[in-house]
């Protein structure tokens, strides 16, 4: 293996993994333009319909580090979303597309292939679906150079990955980097885990009902004030390692106790019901050999040495910054013409 595909040496205490098995594959895509629906506006938990940026295009002023709620949007999507618009002779329609959001991993490398910024390298972040985007993050001077359009290449390694000496523990779309990067120490038979934050399994929203965790993401819902407070929900960031407890994404995310899931936060907040930031996960196995280690800096930006991440604050959500009336009838409505059988007004 060359530099770009070989695994850095675990970190003192780190866990091994087969790094020997795995299989280096180039893939890319194209950076998709935001898709507007047939009505501009999306109707938020509290009866409000906003005009929002939502999922696409290239966000140039929100990247892995920064915080993810109280934003004005929508499933914003930090730094560059990508999208595979080609066609195969063989397969489904959208086949090369599967294929990206399936190889790529948290992790993986990409790089510029097309454009003013052609040769400039970021970091795959996150996979975002339903809108089925591969996020990727570049520096600031890199994201204002690039345009829609421009073909992302990514060396995608990571799936097939596990860890020899924790065979109850499952890894997806994790690249093996980033396990000798996160912090991850082995001790006594269990892993110990950097996050930033626990968030119950009974907050998950959005994602679930899908027989897979291998091409997206699931949902934290912050529609309920006292239990994001309680589990401070309104400090996360994009970026952020996250522990989902009593969760268990093996053959696609379901609630059970006993179990662990951690991902990343990889897209942000959302007024639409049963939406928020959105978890890719990366681990999953028994909570008795998953253990959580809380620390600020439990974050991809900070991972990487992409930049430091902000410091952790709580915000209020977009519903309860805008302090608009909820929609309500303010007059009654009209007198009909008629009456029913029943004497009643129809």
């Amino acid at each position: 293996m060359d530099a770009e595909t070989r695994s850095p040496t675990p970190a003192a205490g780190g866990p091994r993994v087969n790094r020997d098995e795995l299989v280096a594959v180039t893939v890319q895509g194209q950076i998709a333009h935001p898709v507007g629906r047939a009505t501009p506006y999306r109707i938020g938990y509290d009866g409000v319909p906003r005009v929002l940026p939502g999922t696409g295009g290239i966000v140039l002023n929100r990247r892995i580090g920064d915080l993810c709620v109280g934003l004005a949007g929508d499933h914003i999507e930090p730094g560059v979303a990508l999208h595979n618009n080609s066609r195969e002779v063989i397969g489904p329609r959208d086949g090369p597309n599967n294929a990206l959001i399936t190889y790529a991993c948290v992790g993986n490398r990409a790089t510029v292939l097309s454009g003013l910024a052609r040769g400039q390298q970021g970091w795959v972040t996150g996979k975002h679906g339903g809108v089925n985007h591969v996020l990727v993050d570049f520096p600031t001077a890199v994201l204002q150079r690039l345009a829609i359009g421009d073909r992302i290449g990514i060396t995608s390694i990571g799936q097939g990955l596990r860890l020899p000496q924790h065979p109850r523990i499952e890894l997806m779309n994790c690249a093996p980097g980033l396990i000798a990067r996160w912090g991850i120490t082995a001790r006594d038979g269990r892993l110990y885990v950097p996050v930033t934050h626990e968030v119950p399994a009974r907050l998950m929203g959005s994602g679930l009902g899908k027989n897979t965790a291998w091409r997206g993401d699931y949902d934290i819902q912050l529609a309920d004030r006292a239990a994001r407070e309680r589990y401070r929900l309104g400090s996360l960031r994009f970026g952020d390692f996250v522990a989902i407890t009593d969760a268990d994404t093996r053959r696609g995310p379901v609630m059970r106790e006993g179990r662990v899931t951690i991902g990343v936060i990889v897209h942000g907040d959302s007024t639409v019901s049963g939406h928020g930031p959105g978890v890719t996960p990366l681990l999953t196995g028994p909570a008795e050999l998953l253990r959580l280690r809380h620390d600020p800096n439990a974050n991809l930006a900070a991972v990487l040495g992409v930049r430091q991440p902000v410091p952790p604050q709580e915000r209020l959500t977009l519903a309860e910054r805008d302090r608009r009336l909820r929609c309500r009838v303010r007059e009654a409505p009209p007198h009909l013409a008629f009456r029913t059988s029943a004497g009643v007004e129809g």
